[in-house]
């Protein structure tokens, strides 16, 4: 095959049936029976041809991507360390050394000098990653006597790590390897035992798993197995550190049980059995669980109970339409609930002795992301707080509880230099088409016309709109490579994340999936109707859950984008939710619907994915990443839709395929090399809406 032409994928006739109903799939053949292990010749080959096509593509650019690379990399401050944080004897921080792609774990006993004479170094992750194509620290947890660290690795991106523990003061590495974790690592008994969860064959962590230290993995005690097969395990301590948390759950559906943490073997005491569509997570303190649940009211309240009783739920904060209660925290003097008003951000102090006493975090923005940072003790009188906006770099702050003051200790700092003062920000709404209000974040330079010497200038968009999960309108170093060319920059807060409180999730689900992918279009159409920019100057992006949700508006609205880039994109949703042997189907039935059971879910999901639904047609130039050990958007996914796509698009625009072979769902690691892959897209983006770079 010529470089100078893409790759054909074979057409190799494959149907199936269910409900009646027949569906072809001439591709089918990329998916390798053998996986995870990728071998299959043809498959291979098809794969190397994309990315050979992708450099060829791309290789004009590469002037454009180093120099993004170069802008995004001074942006970055090589050299930099977090505010450390007191937990236990001890002061702890991570710290990054100039030009390493990997940071360094360190701390210092509470009260030595801060000049560097007692510092130690407790885990190097530049040294695990040397000669490793691909690194992820998984799990770190120090021992309750400070004396052991136990962590745990991923160094393929298939996301089963290995864990392994040390002497901290000598370094030594124990013998005890633990192949397989997909979780964290909990210590408990005196520190004689880490629990831990382990991924099964289909990439399940159903189970909670107590290894005793200096014993063999055969003596190791499964002190809880969960037989669902779409719920997924996992174990914490409580704030107090009395208690082994092991919830279990899928996205609609939760149960928890306790066990003491120096009696890990114990009886578990379960808190309430699982009631469809409950879900709740339970903390203790002084023999009274408190219960965050959305029982009575779907944006959750918060409830507490007797230990002795676990299982009946007095009120403490009503759920509420205007407030959504995401989360809490409980310390030995106050607790914290964190949650937000109209898509805002609120963190809240209150106390035990005095339900009416309620102290909000007040901010100086008017949209902004707000949260709890690392606090990891339960006598605490000063929160950490971390904090940013579309125009603010992240910051640290220590909170004061008793006096409400708020101490600013670190800002983001930009080397390459950084003016607030030139960018504006807003917060819009956009009518759907079904009148709904959608919240839009949007930053952009004060000069940008003066930039694009015309009006309705160039736009990105962005958008997720899945699983209930919120797209903050955050800060962005690698945003301003686009922003600082004209472009403005948006965050649509669609339908089926949870930007709104859980009837936005609910809303963007199951049967009122679509209304995810009309929000995204009714969003860019009304950002031209207010000048921001004009149809076909619009690049798109979005990942995973995001890459479906733009295949699904290129399929809908081809004329609008003039770029779109999908990374990791779930585009077969059909064949992965009939398909109960992948790792994640079980579980994502909640989310989109069971079309092995459900005929209605079939037809529903046959009808939006963008796979199924590629069809002749002209579709704008589009980018598309995978990773070959992605076990969360398999790296067939994209590859049988960038093949559809060949097969029956009318146009000559760009169509490239670039898969990572030796990465998984998040890309390539490292803080740098995860920067090349950034300014590939962004150069990407510039070269289609002919935006001079």
């Amino acid at each position: 095959m010529s470089i100078a032409t893409p790759p054909v994928a074979a057409r190799i006739p494959h149907s199936f049936s269910h409900h009646g109903l027949t569906v072809s799939d001439d591709y089918a053949w990329l998916r390798d029976p053998g996986y995870p292990e990728v071998t299959d010749k043809a498959v291979l080959a098809h794969l190397e041809a994309e990315n050979a096509w992708f450099e060829a593509r791309m290789a004009e650019r590469k002037p454009v991507i180093d120099a993004l690379f170069k802008e995004m990399r001074a942006r970055i401050k090589e050299a930099d360390k977090s505010v450390p944080q007191k937990d236990g004897d001890f002061l702890y921080w991570i710290e990054f050394e100039e030009g390493a792609e990997y940071k360094k774990w360190w701390r210092r006993p509470v009260g030595a000098p801060d000049d560097g004479s007692a510092d130690e170094l407790i885990l190097d992750e530049v040294a695990l990653a040397e000669g490793k194509d691909y690194f992820r620290l998984g799990a770190i947890a120090v021992s309750k006597d400070g004396t052991k660290l136990a962590w745990s690795v991923d160094d393929n991106g298939s996301e089963r790590f290995t864990a392994r523990i040390k002497i901290i003061a000598t370094g030594e590495v124990l013998p005890d390897e633990i192949p397989g974790t997909l979780s964290g690592l909990i210590w408990v008994k005196d520190d004689t035992g880490l629990v831990y969860s382990l991924a099964n064959e289909n990439w399940r962590t159903d189970n909670a798993r107590l290894h005793w230290i200096g014993q063999p993995l055969e003596n190791d005690v499964e002190l809880y197995h969960e037989d669902d097969e779409g719920f997924r395990v996992g174990a914490s301590l409580s704030a107090n550190e009395k208690w082994l948390i092991i919830s279990t759950g899928d996205h609609e559906t939760g149960e928890v049980r306790l066990v003491p943490a120096d009696d890990p073997l114990a009886e578990p005491l379960l808190v309430k059995p699982r009631q469809k569509g409950v879900e709740y997570d339970v903390d203790e303190r002084d023999g009274v669980l408190y219960i965050h649940a959305n029982d009575t009211h779907e944006n959750f309240r918060l409830a507490t109970a007797p230990l002795a009783n676990p299982g009946e739920w007095t009120t403490l904060i009503e759920g509420t339409d205007d407030f959504y209660l995401t989360g809490f925290d409980l310390f030995r003097d106050f607790y914290v609930t964190e949650g937000r008003v109209r898509g805002l951000d609120r963190i809240e102090v209150r106390y035990y002795d005095d339900p009416s006493r309620i102290e909000p975090i007040e901010f100086p923005e008017a949209s902004y992301e707000a949260s709890l940072g690392d606090n990891p003790e339960w006598d605490m009188s000063v929160l950490r707080v971390g904090y940013e906006s579309m125009v603010s770099p992240a910051s640290s702050y220590d909170y004061d509880v008793a006096t409400r003051s708020l101490t600013l200790l670190k800002v983001q700092e930009i080397p390459s230099g950084y003016d607030a003062s030139l960018y504006d920000t807003a917060r819009l709404e956009i009518a759907a088409r079904d009148g709904t209000m959608v919240p839009v974040s949007v930053v952009w330079r004060k000069d940008r016309a003066a930039i694009n010497g015309e009006q309705g200038g160039p736009l990105h968009l962005y958008g997720y709109g899945a699983y209930g999960i919120a797209i903050g309108p955050g800060f962005s170093t690698t945003r301003l490579s686009l922003v600082d060319r004209g472009f403005a920059y948006a965050i649509a807060h669609i339908r089926g994340g949870d930007d709104l409180g859980r009837a936005w999730y609910k809303a963007g689900k199951l049967e009122a999936r679509t209304n995810t992918f009309n929000d995204f279009v009714d969003v860019a159409r009304g950002l031209i109707e207010r000048g921001f920019t004009q149809a076909g100057k619009i690049s798109i992006s979005g990942g995973s859950a995001g890459g479906e949700l733009m295949g699904a508006v290129i399929n809908s609205d081809p004329d609008l984008w003039g770029a779109v880039v999908a990374h990791v994109p779930f585009v077969d949703v059909l064949n992965t939710m009939l398909d109960e042997d992948l790792p994640l189907t079980p579980g994502e039935w909640p989310e989109w619907g069971n079309p092995i059971e459900d005929k209605a879910a079939f037809e529903l999901i046959q009808s939006y994915s963008p796979y199924d639904q590629v069809k002749p047609q002209g579709y704008p130039p589009l980018m598309v990443t995978a990773g070959l050990n992605d076990p969360r958007v398999t790296y067939w996914e994209p590859a049988k839709w960038v093949a559809k796509l060949r097969e029956v698009k009318t146009d000559g625009n760009e169509l490239i395929l670039k898969t990572n072979m030796g990465a998984g769902h998040g890309g390539k690691s490292g803080r740098f090399e995860s920067l090349k892959e950034t300014a590939e897209e962004f150069a990407f983006i510039l070269w289609q809406l002919g935006v001079e770079a």
